[in-house]
């Protein structure tokens, strides 16, 4: 738990140790925890070093008290990162001037194989200091739905995300979670009749593009720099976004399923999630599946629906979702 703190496990198995023991020996404590002494008392000189336990005149170890201990380091960790930040901005910076000028073959590098794609597309977003923007198309060759660490990360830094799916994307298992958890953290999302590419943009600076896979059977990709093709990429990218349809899966940040009847006031989160993918442009059985509803669930939710709206079609039932807030709408 403590590794993100540089701490080693034999350092935090030690600290809990004494947490409950203090003024506790090296011996009982290499006894209790069955370690060989070399390696506990390495562990006990990192934690006296770190701040995390004291060393008293006559070789008695205490932890020091974790709000008070954990707390500095901590903050002394988040000082290193903000940092490091600073830096990354400045080297970005020589990293452009020094790229002015160069030729093509240093704007464009061509990334091979599953595992380096993905570890391209981490680091893309990584770089973002203000926005990150993606079209999403299937299938997911190197990152599938939920394991896009790097956006949780990116986002906590401040980082704005949009992205425009494929509408056939909606389609994909575990694709509707993983936009309601990303809508809940800030993404905002649309869905498109048909995109062209996948796509990652970082700022204005860089774009990772999917390529064919190669004769070998290997996927490849290309990581692009700031330069003319770029601003193309960001270009179309914009005016997709502008014809896109928003997409609304939570209201509430509620889970899909919550078996919440509809009220006469309105539409409950799962109505809304399910006006969403109707909207979206998935068929009945698609957008059951999806929610975890029988097509019967379904049919009657949205009868339902009618009935509140008074309105007798599905078109006016849209019309009337969008005018009264329903769902979002350009």
């Amino acid at each position: 738990m403590l590794d993100v703190l540089g701490l080693e496990p034999d350092d935090e198995r030690v600290y809990r140790a004494l947490l409950g023991r203090p003024n506790s020996t090296a011996v009982l404590l290499s006894d209790l925890l069955d370690a060989p002494q070399a390696d506990l008392d390495a562990a006990l000189r990192h934690l006296v070093g770190w701040g995390l336990v004291v060393r008293s005149a006559d070789d008695l170890f205490t932890a020091a008290p974790p709000a008070m201990a954990l707390g500095a380091l901590i903050s002394r960790r988040q000082d290193g990162l903000r940092m490091a930040e600073q830096a990354l901005v400045t080297f970005a910076e020589e990293h452009r001037a020094a790229m002015t000028g160069n030729s093509i073959s240093d704007l464009i590098e061509v990334v091979t194989g599953v595992d380096a794609i993905r570890h391209r597309f981490l680091q893309v977003q990584q770089a973002a200091r203000t926005q990150v923007r993606t079209f999403i198309t299937a299938p997911f060759v190197a990152v599938p739905p939920g394991e896009n660490s790097a956006e949780p990360m990116a986002l906590g830094r401040g980082v704005h995300f949009r992205a425009v799916l494929d509408r056939a994307v909606l389609a994909e298992p575990g694709i509707i979670a993983d936009a309601i958890e990303s809508m809940r953290n800030g993404v905002r999302l649309r869905v498109a009749d048909q995109l062209p590419m996948k796509l990652v943009l970082a700022d204005s600076d860089l774009g990772l593009v999917p390529l064919a896979v190669t004769p070998a059977g290997e996927p490849g990709a290309v990581l692009l720099h700031r330069s003319g093709l770029l601003d193309a990429l960001d270009a179309l990218f914009e005016t997709v976004w502008r014809t896109a349809h928003p997409l609304e899966l939570s209201g509430r940040g509620e889970a899909a399923a919550t078996p919440v009847e509809l009220g006469a006031e309105g539409p409950t989160d799962l109505d809304r999630q399910i006006l969403g993918l109707l909207l979206a442009g998935l068929t009945d059985p698609t957008a059951a599946a999806q929610l975890g509803l029988s097509p019967r669930t379904l049919h009657r939710r949205l009868r339902r629906l009618m009935d509140i709206a008074g309105v007798r079609t599905r078109i006016q039932l849209g019309g009337h979702a969008v005018r009264h807030g329903w769902v979002e709408h350009r």
